[in-house]
């Protein structure tokens, strides 16, 4: 066997820093680096983001950890102090049943000046009536909200066993 013997001339050029600069591209470009223009650019902005939500308001589910109407109510409420205000309004609303009471008792001592008929009427009795029936009201609102869930937990029950089953018997559903 003869041996070629063949020549390989190695070039290697060699640039000073200068001309380095002008000659090789050290930007990150291929490694997807955005410049700040081209990030803002990305970004969705507050009307976007409300003209996505009302484009998929019927998509998003109503209930759950994540991703749901309830999530965005919950987190949306903390941002904004939502129970901060609830309790103000709750003590807003006592306020106005007070008011509401000392009014009743007014207008009955105005209709007893005005006849000069005891009406013997105890709003204090009235006042624990109707608090009585408020909470009833919840009471009933809660059990209400508890066979709710009950019933679409065993709904959903219901379809998971009917989707686990299969149809041996051959005869198919149209």
């Amino acid at each position: 066997m003869a041996e070629d013997n063949k020549r390989i001339d190695l070039r290697k050029d060699v640039f000073n820093k200068t001309e380095y600069v002008k000659t090789i591209d050290t930007r990150f470009t291929e490694f997807g680096v955005k410049s700040i223009a081209e990030q803002v650019q990305d970004e969705t902005s507050v009307e976007e983001f409300f003209q996505y939500y009302n484009e998929l308001f019927y998509e998003i589910p109503a209930e759950g950890e994540t991703n749901s109407h309830r999530y965005l109510v919950i987190q949306s409420g903390e941002y904004i102090n939502f129970d901060e205000n609830l309790d103000e309004l709750e003590a807003l609303r006592e306020e106005i049943a007070r008011l509401r009471t000392d009014i009743l008792e007014l207008q009955i001592k105005n209709i007893e000046l005005e006849t000069g008929t005891a009406l013997n009427i105890d709003t204090s009795a009235l006042k624990n009536q109707i608090n009585g029936l408020g909470a009833d009201i919840n009471a009933n609102n809660a059990s209400l909200v508890t066979a709710q869930e009950e019933a679409k937990k065993a709904s959903e029950e219901a379809f998971a066993a009917r989707d686990n089953s299969t149809n041996t018997s051959g005869v198919g559903y149209f």
